[in-house]
């Protein structure tokens, strides 16, 4: 609380109300094991210097992962990743072109034609 004002701290990650129903299908049509969390890795490469990774993960979260969960739907960001995306949204996308996992993170400073890498 600053000057007696609360403030409201943005999630680390939010995930979006398309993100979720996506991943819910998911899960629900067998593209994924029962039980499984989405996981987000940032890796080094790509056009830009830095690439997001989406995958279904059967592992139990890991000691530096940390989980969000969105209407019963759990995403997992190990640490460093999530120091590269806080305050990022995960969102999916359906388009003309295709659809796809997109993340609108606020600390990219420029990212690929493709939406998939970036840099800081």
């Amino acid at each position: 609380m600053a000057d007696g004002v609360a403030t409201m701290e943005r999630p680390a990650l939010a995930i979006s109300p398309g993100a979720v129903k996506r991943i819910r299908t998911m899960q629900e049509r067998g593209d994924a094991a029962p039980g499984t969390v989405f996981r987000i890795t940032v890796s080094g490469g790509g056009c830009s210097g830095f690439q997001y990774g989406f995958s279904f993960d059967e592992k139990l979260p890991a000691s530096d992962d940390v989980v969000f969960e969105a209407e019963g739907v759990r995403v997992v960001v190990d640490e460093v990743s999530l120091e590269l995306v806080k305050g990022s949204e995960l969102s999916y996308i359906e388009d003309l072109v295709g659809s796809f996992f997109k993340m609108t993170n606020p600390n990219a400073k420029s990212s690929c034609g493709c939406g998939t890498s970036f840099s800081i």
